[in-house]
């Protein structure tokens, strides 16, 4: 977007707000190594829609520039450039996913819609389970292979669809090219090191208390990460072996789908809990309050989902699997469902500023 259209186009009190912010942290710098947002910053005087956009999808939240700026309240300036780029950055993704509703509906009444979601959905999966099948099966034997993979494909598919139109407008409005090796090379690094949650020295950041560093939200966030990747390729692997090597399920402990399915469930459901009991530890002042309901639902439900998952494999063989396997599924769906307008969507806006960034700095 334009200079031009900035005058054309007035920002809205959140765009405006974070505008007047950045402006006063330009003058200052004093944060310049902190993340990726202020070497963002530093490259232009004045910022357009398109821009605050990319620097909100920069951060982190990991609120060390909050606590080491001389300009937050009682100052008459009250900078708190965490919150206003938490506010930002929700905004853009309500803008760019459609229906904006859905993602409003869930982030006022994420726990509730969750929960209720994955209760419904595992009661028609539990439903389904009762017409039986081949006990050799494994879980097959309680919902059918074929049946799983009709429901479960367009589901996981057609969110990520939506995904993409909303990533196709974000790429155009805050100026992305077609990316480079290099570019996807720094993005990804920069996301498996977390490296934007180091505070720029490697000690962490501040996003638990203000008087000391601490690397636990980076931690945590590897480890949900890792943890859902390593469950993806346990489901891919399961998919290869059953079409491709006439290897259906059930698989045994030393077999890849077994493999990369309980080491990715146990780092998805730690790393899960303790984000949650970082973000009940956390400022609430330092973030966009109006979504803390919807973010909280989000990880747990996450949570829950590689939970549920770990206690179906202790119950194999057992009578608990078929109502385990039931809620399992259900939190699976509902997450598929509700990726497009949960605190998931996040990954795919911000690993989408860092190969922008990448481009715009020359991968510095």
């Amino acid at each position: 977007m334009s200079l031009d259209q900035l005058d054309a186009k007035p920002l809205g009190p959140a765009m405006a707000e974070a505008h007047r912010q950045l402006e006063i942290c330009n003058a200052c710098r004093y944060c310049e190594g902190f993340c990726s947002v202020f070497p963002a910053m530093m490259r232009q005087k004045t910022f357009a829609e398109g821009d605050l956009n990319h620097m909100a999808n920069l951060c982190h939240n990991c609120r060390g520039c909050y606590y080491s700026c001389q300009y937050t309240p009682p100052h008459e300036f009250e900078l708190n450039l965490p919150a206003i780029l938490a506010e930002v950055r929700q905004e853009s993704w309500e803008s760019y996913i459609r229906p904006r509703a859905l993602s409003k509906a869930f982030h006022e009444h994420g726990f509730a819609m969750a929960l209720a979601a994955a209760i419904f959905i595992g009661i028609l999966f539990w439903v389904a389970s009762t017409a039986g099948a081949d006990p050799s099966a494994g879980f097959y034997a309680h919902l059918a292979h074929n049946l799983m993979v009709a429901i479960f494909a367009p589901a996981f598919l057609a969110p990520l669809a939506i995904i993409a139109l909303g990533l196709r407008d974000y790429w155009r409005d805050t100026g992305g090219r077609c990316p480079s090796i290099a570019d996807l090379k720094s993005a990804f690094g920069s996301v498996s090191k977390m490296k934007n949650l180091s505070g720029g020295h490697g000690e962490g950041c501040n996003f638990e208390r203000e008087d000391r560093y601490t690397n636990a939200r980076r931690y945590a966030h590897q480890a949900v990460l890792w943890g859902f990747l390593l469950c993806f390729l346990s489901t891919s692997s399961a998919t290869l072996m059953h079409y491709f090597m006439n290897w259906p399920a059930p698989y045994g402990l030393l077999t890849p789908p077994k493999l990369f399915g309980l080491s990715g469930g146990v780092l998805l459901t730690l790393g899960a809990i303790e984000m949650i009991r970082l973000k009940l530890k956390a400022d609430p002042e330092l973030s966009a309050k109006r979504v803390w309901r919807g973010e909280f639902a989000f990880t747990a439900l996450l949570g829950l989902t590689a939970l549920s998952g770990l206690l179906l494999y202790v119950a194999t063989g057992t009578a608990a699997v078929r109502p385990l396997l039931a809620f399992h599924l259900g939190c699976v769906l509902t997450l598929f469902l509700m990726m497009p307008y949960t605190k998931m969507v996040h990954g795919f806006f911000r690993l989408s500023a860092l190969i922008i960034e990448a481009q715009k700095s020359g991968g510095k």
